[in-house]
């Protein structure tokens, strides 16, 4: 069987979507030195920026640390949130049962949805061992609720799925798992901030069984943007770093944006998945105008 891609995509085309903090938690934090070329410097950033920010972010968002597909109204950002996965699961038509990979997991919505609704072994991992132990932490209270006895610290049954979590950056997971493992690799708005998205698209193939999908949905930047649009909207997202020895968490993210390299359009996206050898399951569909509702 061939291997599958099934990308989903949101463009943001204004720089106040971006994700500001409140500057109420008061703390100020050191930050490591203003932002460079250094692929490792921005890895070291993104890490912190989630060490600092997961608890905010639950706060605000809940457990699903992503957009929210509003359709209606009268939608609230936790039907839009779980619609929006929904989504992803039609377009891929992932199979109950599967075995997924969860790449940037955050703190484990996604993970324990595809477990709980999907009956899905999901393992997710992500740079933050902050986000770690707090998608452990959830899991744990979620599996008390029905009765299971857990640390959170293992893998955990959730109604017929399976989940666990690990520390681990997407960069390193074709060298940490066996070649052919999972059924699913899944990635949910957190594409963008890898720096070496090719490296990204081999490892999926390696670690994707025969027939296994790659299942996207990430920020994009619209095809031939002219100067002026990249200025308005692009540059502002993409950030440049900050120059004080310490700044609170408002502004890590203004100076910073949104901690990205560069945004790909979709297209770049698809010549990533074609080159490693996948084909495309499912075309990007725009859905900017749906999720805008969640900022």
């Amino acid at each position: 069987m061939e291997q599958h891609i099934a990308p989903s995509n949101s463009e943001p085309r204004d720089p106040l979507l971006t994700r500001s903090p409140s500057t109420g938690i008061g703390d100020e934090y050191k930050i490591p030195p203003p932002a460079s070329t250094s692929f490792s410097v921005l890895k070291d950033r993104i890490k912190q920026h989630y060490e600092i920010c997961s608890d905010y972010y639950y706060s605000l968002w809940g457990e699903h640390i992503h957009h929210g597909y509003f359709l209606h109204p009268e939608d609230t950002k936790e039907l839009a949130q779980t619609r929006l996965i929904d989504l992803l699961l039609e377009t891929s038509n992932l199979a109950r049962g599967s075995s997924v990979l969860d790449v940037g997991c955050g703190i484990g919505g996604t993970t324990r949805y595809l477990a709980r609704e999907k009956a899905c072994n999901v393992t997710g991992i992500t740079i933050s061992g902050q986000q770690v132990k707090m998608a452990r932490q959830l899991t744990a209270k979620e599996a008390a609720s029905g009765g299971q006895d857990t640390d959170g610290a293992t893998p955990v049954k959730l109604n017929d799925g399976i989940v666990r979590y690990m520390e681990l950056d997407a960069e390193k997971m074709g060298d940490f798992f066996n070649k052919a493992t999972f059924d699913a690799v899944w990635i949910s708005e957190a594409m963008s901030h890898l720096p070496d998205k090719e490296l990204f698209f081999r490892n999926a193939e390696t670690l994707l069984k025969s027939g296994g999908k790659l299942v996207v949905a990430d920020w994009f930047k619209g095809e031939d943007l002219t100067e002026t649009q990249m200025d308005a909207d692009i540059k502002p997202i993409e950030g440049q770093g900050s120059s004080c020895p310490t700044v609170d968490i408002l502004l890590i993210v203004l100076e910073d944006g949104m901690l990205l390299p560069s945004l790909c359009t979709t297209s770049d996206y698809v010549q990533y998945a074609q080159q490693v050898g996948l084909k495309v399951f499912a075309k990007p569909i725009d859905i900017s105008k749906e999720v805008s509702k969640t900022w």
